[in-house]
């Protein structure tokens, strides 16, 4: 059979929701889903997204053990801890009307980029087991946002181009590069490849040299504020907001940094301990983890991927295939030491859905 392309909205309940898209699916379009092999679902916000099904499965599917660990994640980025992306009168690229409803929710995009969420997920079919779009920012001062997520069944998938890419890099130890600005050119090689290698339903996989140990990928928006400092705070301590939201909570105006850093290494014990509890670990596997929280290396305390994808389709069935992505969505290349040479090698791989 030939892929088949659904396409959901959805509305969130709370700020923080999980919504069970395979249930809404089968409400909404039967059992269509049931007759592929494959799934791939896909967010197109950057405060929203999947957990890979991988993680799903050790979590048993089930909200009483994937909402507590989401949930230890948020309390690593509480909400107004002093995050930059949040100071409006610092945010020059947005309207005085903008900035007077634009949500404060650096904690939601920094939860989704360190808990492993993925704008795009493939799945193997199990009919009646839940698929959870997980919503981090969904309500904000009473206002119920709108959500899109689209699947693409399909039964298997073929490799049908890859090519090896140098993507330009700051001289800066610890930085992030927006591999969608035009001056990376990293979309329009993309762009190029696809008319020379025509895809109609599928997914460009970007994915780093599988040699290099010191960055990272993701997909999320691309805000200076975020990127270039509060996302930089977290590369340099995983514990900063923490730590910074200890030292309201303790209202101690003679609280210098050593002291609410020691009361973040003293909560993150709690924290690391709900995680653990939540994916089912050993005693040991905490053991590792806090030993990694204790040394502050964030690019093993936090989930970082080292691959994205994003889907490529023909929404209306006659023109060509493109890449496709939400508004402020932009992939990502994270780094914390510096690239011989002012570059990083990324391996681009078409991918088509049959």
């Amino acid at each position: 059979m030939a892929p088949t392309e659904l396409t959901l909205e959805l509305r969130p309940s709370a700020r923080f929701d999980v919504i069970d898209v395979a249930a809404r699916t089968r409400d909404q379009f039967g059992d269509v889903l049931d007759r592929y092999r494959k799934a791939f679902y896909c967010s197109y916000h950057t405060t929203a997204g999947y957990l890979e099904q991988s993680l799903c499965a050790r979590l048993g599917y089930q909200r009483d053990r994937l909402d507590p660990f989401i949930r230890a994640v948020q309390k690593i980025f509480p909400p107004d801890a002093g995050y930059r992306h949040d100071q409006m009168e610092l945010r020059d690229e947005l309207t005085d009307e903008q900035k007077r409803v634009e949500p404060r929710n650096a904690d939601s995009h920094l939860t989704f980029i360190g808990s492993g969420l993925r704008n795009c997920v493939a799945y193997t079919n199990q009919p009646r087991t839940p698929v959870y779009f997980m919503e981090l920012d969904g309500v904000f001062e009473g206002r119920v946002r709108t959500r899109r997520t689209s699947i693409l069944a399909y039964d298997r998938e073929e490799v049908v181009h890859t090519e090896r890419c140098q993507v330009p890099v700051s001289r800066h130890p610890i930085n992030s590069v927006n591999l969608a600005d035009a001056d990376t050119g990293l979309l329009d090689q993309i762009d190029t490849l696809l008319e020379r290698h025509p895809v109609v339903k599928g997914r460009v996989e970007i994915s780093l040299d599988p040699e290099d140990r010191d960055a990272a990928l993701t997909v999320n928006e691309y805000e200076t504020m975020l990127m270039r400092h509060d996302l930089t705070e977290v590369l340099k301590d995983p514990l900063r907001f923490m730590a910074q939201r200890g030292r309201s909570i303790l209202r101690d105006p003679r609280a210098i940094p050593f002291k609410s850093l020691e009361y973040a290494k003293y909560d993150v014990v709690r924290v690391l301990n709900e995680i653990i509890d939540s994916l089912g670990l050993s005693e040991s596997a905490l053991e590792r983890l806090l030993g990694r929280a204790m040394g502050f290396p964030a690019r093993r305390f936090l989930r970082l991927k080292r691959s994205v994808s994003l889907p490529i389709s023909n929404a209306d069935g006659r023109s060509p295939g493109k890449v496709v992505r939400g508004t402020y969505q932009s992939p990502i290349l994270i780094q914390w030491h510096r690239a011989p040479g002012g570059t990083r090698t990324v391996d681009v791989t078409l991918r088509e859905f049959a």
